[in-house]
C-alpha cells in the first residue's frame, strides 16, 4: 500500500515522502480500515509519539495523521461492535502508524459508525476537533447554560465546533481570532468577537470559562479573565499562570465512541457544521503540512475515492 512516511526527525517536512509500505496487521481488538479521507495536525512532527512507541523505541518509518474516515475491511481477533464493510470514522492512536495511508490498523474502540449521508471528507474533519471541543467545554470546563465562555481561535477547526456546541448549550460566547475571521465567527454564533491584534483581550471582562488553543502570551493573559470558581482550559501547554480563584486544566483529547456517534448525529441534524478547507490527494499530503497563509477550515487528505 502507499502511505506518507517520516524517517528523519531532523529533516522535518523534507523527510516526508510517499512510500510503499506493508499492509497493516490487525492485532487483537483492532480493525483494518481502508482510508477514504484523513485529517492531520500540523504539529505532529514535533510529537515524541511520532518517532517512538510507548516503550521509547524508535518506530520509523512512521505514518502520521490521526483522524480518519473509511470502510472496515478486516477484523482482528476478538473485535466486536464493528463489521466488515461498515463505514466508520474516528481517531488513531498517537504512538502507532496513522491514517495518511491507503489502509491503517486501528483499535475498534476509537471508531464510531459513520452514517451513509455524511461524506468522508466531512467526517475526517470531525474526530479530534469535535472531541477536543466537547471535552474542553463540558468534561473539563463544566460549562452550563447562562455562563460566559471565551473561545480562542473561534473560526479554527476546534474553535468553530466549540462555538456551536457552547451556543447550543445556552452559553454566552466571546470568540477571538484574526480580523479576517470575524464574519466567519459571527456566522457560527459568537455573541462578541475580539480581534486579538487590534482589541484588548481584557475587554472580555470576567468569564466562567476560557478555552485556549493558542498558548503563549494569550494563555498567560487569559488566566486573569477567569472569575472566582471558573476554569481555564487549554490544549496548547500546561498553564504557567493560574486563575486567582479558579482552576486551570491542560488536557490531551481522549477517544470516545459514544461522543463521536453523538457528534455525527448533530452533523446529520444540521446542528453542527464542520469547516473543511482544502481537500488534497495523498501525494500532496507532505505539502499540506507546510506552514503558509492561515486559512479558514481544516485541510483534509482524500486517500481513496468513494
Amino acid at each position: 500500500m502507499q502511505a506518507i512516511t517520516v524517517q528523519d526527525r531532523d529533516a522535518g517536512l523534507a523527510g516526508m515522502s510517499l512510500t510503499d509500505m506493508p499492509y497493516p496487521h490487525a492485532a487483537e481488538n483492532d480493525v483494518v480500515v481502508r482510508v477514504h479521507a484523513s485529517g492531520f495536525t500540523p504539529g505532529e512532527l514535533d510529537w515524541p509519539a511520532t518517532w517512538t512507541d510507548r516503550a521509547g523505541r524508535d518506530r520509523t518509518p512512521s505514518i502520521p495523521g490521526h483522524e480518519l474516515s473509511g470502510v472496515v475491511v478486516e477484523l482482528g481477533y476478538g473485535t466486536t461492535g464493528l463489521s466488515v464493510g461498515q463505514r466508520v470514522f474516528g481517531v488513531a492512536d498517537w504512538a502507532r502508524d496513522g491514517t495518511l495511508a491507503e489502509y491503517t490498523a486501528v483499535e475498534a474502540r476509537t471508531l464510531a459508525p459513520l452514517p451513509a449521508d455524511i461524506d468522508h471528507t466531512v467526517a475526517a474533519a470531525l474526530p479530534i476537533s469535535g472531541l477536543t471541543a466537547w471535552q474542553a467545554l463540558f468534561d473539563h470546563g463544566r460549562l452550563t447554560a447562562g455562563q460566559t465562555v471565551v473561545i480562542h481561535g473561534a473560526a479554527g477547526g476546534v474553535g468553530s465546533l466549540a462555538v456551536q456546541l457552547a451556543r447550543e448549550a445556552g452559553a454566552h460566547v466571546i470568540g477571538t481570532g484574526r480580523a479576517s475571521h470575524r464574519d466567519r465567527a459571527l456566522d457560527l454564533g459568537v455573541n462578541t468577537f475580539l480581534d486579538l491584534r487590534s482589541e484588548k483581550l481584557e475587554d472580555a471582562g470576567e468569564v466562567d470559562l476560557v478555552f485556549d488553543v493558542i498558548g503563549g502570551d494569550i494563555l498567560d493573559r487569559s488566566a486573569a479573565l477567569v472569575r472566582a470558581g471558573g476554569t481555564l482550559v487549554t490544549i496548547a501547554a500546561p498553564p504557567k499562570v493560574q486563575p486567582k480563584d479558579g482552576r486551570a486544566v491542560f488536557f490531551v483529547v481522549e477517544p470516545d465512541r459514544a461522543r463521536l456517534t453523538d457528534l455525527a448525529q448533530r452533523v446529520r441534524d444540521g446542528r453542527l457544521r464542520t469547516t473543511v478547507g482544502a481537500v488534497r490527494p495523498l501525494a500532496e499530503a507532505a505539502a499540506a503540512f507546510a506552514p503558509g497563509t492561515p486559512t479558514v477550515g481544516k485541510t483534509i487528505i482524500r486517500v481513496t475515492e468513494d
